[in-house]
């Protein structure tokens, strides 16, 4: 991937994260009879005729074994696994997830599982196992640090430019400089010196300035989570206070440290005593965005809604500029299909899934046919760009989160616009009297 991680970037990896969660609890729920449940991760640089023979090996020690049930599951679960590689002519770029095998539903029913995907990221893990549940560490692994931060270490004798994203460290550029030192020589006057010198020092912060959008901007977006600014003496200071810094740029400085060296064991140095700031960060944007939603609410700008059937009208009027939902939020969207052949969408949440009435066609009285049903995080994740939405996944672990999820319902949006929903509401409600 490129530097550039524009914020449209950044939701879709938000998607990608929440969607691989997700595929994680439902993977590690599942239970099966025997040892039929295969889980095949192919790192980036492997081949796929290598795999497909050891499948074929696979099989073949299979067959040997003796209960006749476990053997036919086994041996179901390798064929699943190769018709699956076969829709592959070499490993995807970021590698290769595969899980095949049947489940015991909750209901006592087997259920034949087949999966395969490219993780959004680099997977460099090899895993073949064949046992009683799916193995989804790695999948874990996948999720921990993804983020990636900006360091810009700063000393009288240069720059040095860097970015890390989990273990992975990375110096883009550095460059030397050379400052007079405090006192001139003999000749030149005091004051003219100290001028000099200030030039020098001015000009050495505007140059890391202008370097740092060249590193951490791209198509106008900062593309980095957080910038760490480390330094000795007051440089990372004058920078983070500095006109010429740009302030995109200043807004994303999570942390000023300073560091006794500079180069790449400042660089070292700057990450070790960055580490806590880095590892709150994504807690830190999450209170962040709720806040910002809350403050919305308290000046009462009407630039904001909540429930379900607010947000989704405001993403119908392509209103909502930021879709904020609870991870876990558990609705279910129901499409269903009335007497006369039209479709009717309804919402709704576990607890009343028995509620029968609410699949009643109010001028029949007729039970509506269910054509569809989704959880309605999946449709948002599949549908939140036709609506020129950014969509943010919270928890429910900072106070702001847990506010958000008790008071609000766990959905809501941040608007472009002011919208009155009250009347909006009034206005569908009336609708029957202008309807053709």
């Amino acid at each position: 991937m490129s530097q550039a991680t524009t914020a449209a970037d950044a939701t879709d990896r938000n998607v990608e994260i929440w969607k691989v969660k997700k595929l994680i609890k439902s993977l590690e729920a599942a239970r099966g009879n025997g040892t039929s449940m295969i889980s095949l991760i192919i790192p980036p640089k492997d081949q796929i005729p290598r795999i497909a023979k050891m499948l074929a090996d696979e099989y073949g020690t299979a067959s040997n074994i003796k209960s006749r049930v476990n053997r036919l599951s086994v041996l179901a679960a390798i064929t699943s696994t190769q018709q699956r590689l076969k829709l592959y002519t070499k490993v995807p770029t970021n590698g290769l997830v595969v899980y095949c095998g049947t489940i015991v539903t909750e209901e006592g029913k087997e259920k034949k599982v087949n999966i395969d995907f490219e993780p959004f990221k680099p997977i460099n893990t090899s895993l073949y196992l064949c046992d009683n549940k799916f193995h989804t560490e790695a999948l874990s692994e996948l999720l921990e640090s993804d983020n990636k931060f900006g360091f810009i270490v700063m000393d009288g004798n240069g720059a040095l430019f860097g970015t890390l994203s989990g273990n992975t460290r990375e110096v883009i550029h550095k460059f030397a400089v050379e400052l007079p030192k405090k006192h001139g020589r003999g000749g030149q006057s005091a004051l003219r010196f100290a001028r000099l010198r200030e030039e020098k020092r001015h000009n050495y912060v505007r140059k890391v300035a202008e370097l740092a959008v060249q590193f951490y901007v791209t198509n106008d977006k900062v593309n980095v989570t957080g910038l760490i600014l480390a330094g000795s003496a007051d440089f990372k200071t004058e920078l983070s206070q500095s006109d010429m810094f740009d302030s995109r740029l200043q807004t994303k400085v999570i942390k000023l440290v300073d560091v006794s060296y500079g180069g790449e064991n400042g660089f070292n140095q700057a990450i070790e005593l960055a580490a806590e700031s880095l590892a709150n960060v994504k807690f830190i944007q999450e209170k962040k965005l709720i806040q910002k939603y809350f403050d919305e609410i308290s000046q009462d700008t009407g630039k904001f809604c909540f429930g379900v059937d607010d947000t989704l009208k405001g993403l119908e009027l392509g209103a909502i500029e930021t879709l904020i939902v609870w991870e876990n939020l558990d609705v279910t969207r129901y499409v269903l299909k009335n007497s006369a052949g039209s479709e009717v969408i309804v919402h709704i949440t576990k607890e009343k899934e028995k509620d029968r009435s609410l699949y009643i066609d109010k001028e029949t009285g007729l039970e509506m046919e269910v054509v569809d049903r989704m959880p309605l995080l999946e449709w948002f994740a599949d549908h939140y760009k036709d609506f020129g939405a950014n969509l943010e996944f919270v928890t429910n672990r900072s106070q702001e989160g847990s506010q958000f999820v008790k008071g609000f319902g766990g959905i809501g949006g941040l608007l472009r616009y002011k919208v009155d929903f009250d009347t909006l509401n009034y206005d569908s409600e009336e609708d029957g009297f202008y309807s053709d």
